[in-house]
């Protein structure tokens, strides 16, 4: 007897689960485009726990009769394909017919179903050992489907889900992708009861991008358009300034359909190469149409990934478009007349005369030998206090106690005080040898030779230390700032936030969500700027850590953590002005573990020996 079989019908459709559908979110995708296709002008996605207890996505299309809403479970049902040929002619979404059949094997799924022309809709419950049951019932025109306990009969697949902030943020963006390239179809989203997105038809696709990225993003856009012989590009790019160094709100679509492409990325970024740092990445929106024969969409399960025929011709077009919409919006280079050295130009109004020469000449000539503080500001006013306290101007002291007109006050009290005012400033002997160059290099004599401090690498080194000790004990000072700073993020980035909300506390930051796509910096951790400017870069930064913050052992975690952390932080952090906020930075800095280098071996503290001082001279 051979040892080769044939897998029955349950456990295949199983194991193609597990291309299809990876997680709650590959659900959303798959009946969100179901939907679309069906004609509908309205879809809403209900969801629970994430998708782990409840996906419900309710259409008001075309509907099923009572035999398609059994068939659709059966894998390669589709009323899209009926030949070999159609396979080079693909426009819609799902062609494949597997989408429904992954579900179902690895769920429990029921179905509500009502064609316009049927009198009674038809509903369709699959339980966990595969039965099929179907009846009769009252339902509107169109699709209901809901799927719940997802991956109830493969644990170990659900297992390895991430947190519901994680999966809720997948989420997001599969309906997100399904929404922007259909204006014409209204979408809402509901998470745990909550509204998240109430997408109404829109006028146009910068309508649908405004409802769903907020009037920030589509403020910074431009629009691009080319039409080619081989494709046709249009859309919308960011504004060069409105670059981020986090990838977010980047988007490609052909035929209306999502899809990633590293090649085509990278024709974006070299029309930008002269206009962004590196590092990083503008937003952008763009829209390809191909003949479909000249595109193949089913090289990839999830059909994110396609393939062109005349790729590197697309190429060269998206790079030319993006680059003639920079040049056409006047995002290139401009002159700089605030360099160094430049002459500068008075500005004059109609009062030219004024400014001629010699107008401006003062008329006394001043004493470069004046000094205010050599002569007595009040001559005679020990004189006029006295007159007065014998005339009854100014009168009650006494000669030993005060407003008399007694010596005592003239020499001992006013004279006296005002000789003792410069004892109030006499510099610190801890930091009268200090000195700040430039903002880079704190100097101080050690009594081998000079002492060089690299600031940002000195706040590299504690802000290091202070993050490791926030994370491991929950230790940590946070700075409030005077006036909270909201900064717009977009309802995926602050879903960033919101898992990561209890690590950022421990370390010392104070954010907190405002409505879906804000957050609210009240508090940074000390040593951190607390300016409007610098924390919104700060909040850049912060989503970049989040969005790659892997997994590994709890102490390598750590460690990688607080290093990002320590990085940010002392780009962002307070340059000390004075040399006393100097001595207070040397004083945390040696009080560390390892002074003289940063937590990746880069020398901090450097002592420049007298010996090589002299041999510069």
């Amino acid at each position: 007897m051979g040892r080769l079989k044939v897998l029955p019908a349950r456990i295949s459709n199983m194991i193609a689960a597990g291309e299809v559908v990876q997680r709650p979110a590959s659900v959303v995708k798959e009946l969100m485009e179901n939907a679309v296709d069906a004609g509908a002008t309205q879809v809403d996605v209900v969801v629970t726990d994430s998708g782990r207890t409840l996906i419900q996505v309710i259409d008001n299309g075309s509907g099923m009769s009572p035999s398609d809403a059994v068939l659709c479970f059966e894998r390669h049902a589709t009323s899209k394909i009926t030949s070999a040929a159609d396979l080079e002619r693909i426009v819609t979404y799902g062609f494949r017919g597997e989408a429904l059949a992954s579900i179902a094997a690895v769920s429990q799924v029921t179905l509500r179903t009502r064609r316009v022309e049927d009198e009674t809709g038809t509903q369709v419950v699959i339980g966990g050992d595969g039965d099929v049951k179907t009846s009769s019932v009252s339902a509107p025109s169109g699709s209901n489907f809901a799927v719940r306990n997802l991956f109830y009969n493969t644990p170990a697949r659900r297992k390895f889900l991430k947190s519901d902030q994680v999966e809720f943020k997948h989420i997001v963006e599969e309906f997100t992708r399904v929404a922007v390239p259909r204006p014409e179809i209204g979408f809402s989203l509901t998470h745990n009861g909550k509204q998240i997105y109430v997408l109404k038809p829109a006028k146009s696709l910068k309508f649908r991008i405004l409802d769903l990225m907020g009037r920030t993003v589509v403020g910074e856009v431009v629009d691009i358009f080319a039409d080619t012989a081989v494709v046709q590009v249009s859309g919308f790019i960011g504004r060069p300034e409105s670059a981020r160094r986090v990838p977010g709100n980047q988007y490609f679509f052909v035929g209306g359909r999502y899809f990633r492409s590293p090649y085509l990325h990278k024709a974006v970024m070299k029309a930008y190469e002269e206009f962004v740092p590196e590092g990083f990445t503008p937003a952008y929106f763009i829209f390809l149409e191909v003949d479909p024969q000249a595109v193949d969409v089913n090289i990839h399960p999830t059909k994110t990934e396609i393939k062109f025929e005349d790729d590197n011709v697309i190429f060269q077009v998206i790079s030319a478009c993006v680059r003639e919409a920079l040049g056409r919006n006047s995002f290139g280079a401009s002159l700089d007349f605030n360099r160094e050295g430049a002459v500068e130009l008075p500005q004059l109004g109609q009062s030219f005369d004024e400014y001629k020469a010699g107008s401006l000449s003062p008329a006394t000539p001043p004493d470069p030998d004046f000094n205010p503080f050599d002569s007595d500001p009040f001559p005679d006013f020990p004189d006029q206090v006295a007159s007065k306290g014998a005339g009854g101007g100014i009168s009650g002291g006494t000669a030993s106690g005060g407003f008399g007109g007694g010596a005592p006050y003239a020499h001992g009290g006013l004279s006296a005080g005002r000789q003792d005012h410069s004892m109030l400033f006499q510099p610190d002997p801890a930091v009268q040898d200090i000195l700040i160059i430039q903002g880079k290099y704190i100097l101080r004599k050690s009594p081998s030779g000079l002492m060089i401090v690299n600031i940002r690498r000195a706040w590299e080194r504690v802000l290091y230390e202070r993050a490791l000790k926030a994370l491991a004990t929950g230790e940590h000072v946070t700075q409030t700032a005077l006036f909270p700073v909201k900064v717009s993020v977009g309802v995926q980035q602050q879903l960033l936030f919101r898992e990561h909300s209890e690590m950022l506390a421990g370390l010392g930051f104070d954010i907190s969500p405002v409505g879906e796509d804000a957050v609210c910096i009240a508090g940074v951790p000390e040593g951190y700027s607390c300016e409007a400017g610098k924390v919104e870069q700060t909040v850049g930064d912060l989503l970049l850590i989040l969005s790659d913050l892997g997994q590994a052992l709890p102490e390598v975690m750590q460690q990688k953590t607080a290093a990002k952390f320590a990085m940010l932080g002392a780009v962002n952090a307070s340059v000390p002005d004075t040399p006393l906020a100097a001595a207070r930075l040397l004083d945390t800095l040696f009080s560390s573990d390892n002074p003289e280098f940063t937590f990746n071996g880069r020398r901090v503290v450097s002592v420049l020996p007298v010996d090589e001082i002299d041999k510069r001279f």
